[in-house]
């Protein structure tokens, strides 16, 4: 994303189609005080060592003709609770995949089964973008942001209670500690074991450090379904 025609922030995402990427709402909204000038998509595995001439528009980046929140992202507190958002691709993202990112059935998730035991998890792909190492304030030069794509296969640890989890989010194992999602991963795609179905979207860990567990934004409910539908047929 960039503000005042400068980079600014980044986030990860699923293609749906050549010119339909799904993200999170935090990374979609226009904030009125430092709205986005302009977005584009970075397409590489590798952000810095790829073909993106990064952070300027090369032949793996795709410039977005539109962006938009989940109607009820701004209007509704905490932000957590509507946090999807959809970028429309001026021109195809990635020519000539075989595969997308699909969506999943309406209420899906409401059966999956919290953990019972080491064994009996219910696994998920979370890929991104962030942050691979985070330290606090004291120690924020030995941070590493490599912009290279990742992969963890975090667990579920809640879902449908209420509270933070409520019937809106999938609480995940994800933390950079032991595999899972920092800072630049919001947005990115949480698949169902080894599926290409979007689960839900990173949208928050609980502290600064990205320890602890993470939450994800549910894509089966029927707004959210409803919100990406508006946008692109599939």
């Amino acid at each position: 994303m960039e503000v005042g025609g400068e980079p600014a922030y980044r986030c990860s995402g699923t293609l749906l189609s050549p010119t339909v990427l799904l993200t999170a709402g935090h990374c979609t909204s226009n904030y009125p005080d430092e709205p986005y000038s302009g977005m584009r998509i970075f397409t590489e595995s590798d952000v810095d060592g790829g073909d993106n001439d990064y952070p300027y528009a090369g032949n793996n980046t795709v410039e977005a003709v539109e962006w938009a929140a989940h109607p009820l992202y701004e209007t509704e507190d905490p932000f957590y609770m509507h946090d999807v958002g959809i970028v429309i691709l001026e021109e195809p993202g990635v020519v000539g995949l075989d595969t997308y990112g699909v969506l999943p059935e309406l209420d899906q998730f409401d059966d999956l089964p919290m953990p019972s035991g080491k064994w009996d998890k219910t696994l998920f792909t979370s890929v991104g973008y962030g942050q691979q190492i985070i330290f606090t304030d004291e120690a924020q030069w030995e941070m590493q942001s490599e912009r290279i794509r990742m992969v963890a296969y975090p667990f579920l640890k809640q879902i449908n209670v209420p509270g933070i989890t409520g019937d809106y989010s999938l609480w995940l194992s994800n933390n950079h500690a032991t595999g899972g999602t920092c800072y630049g991963d919001s947005g990115g795609p949480n698949f169902l074991g080894d599926t290409n179905i979007v689960a839900g979207v990173t949208s928050f860990g609980m502290n600064e450090t990205c320890s602890g567990s993470g939450g994800v934004f549910r894509m089966d409910r029927a707004d959210v379904l409803d919100f990406i539908d508006d946008h692109y047929t599939p």
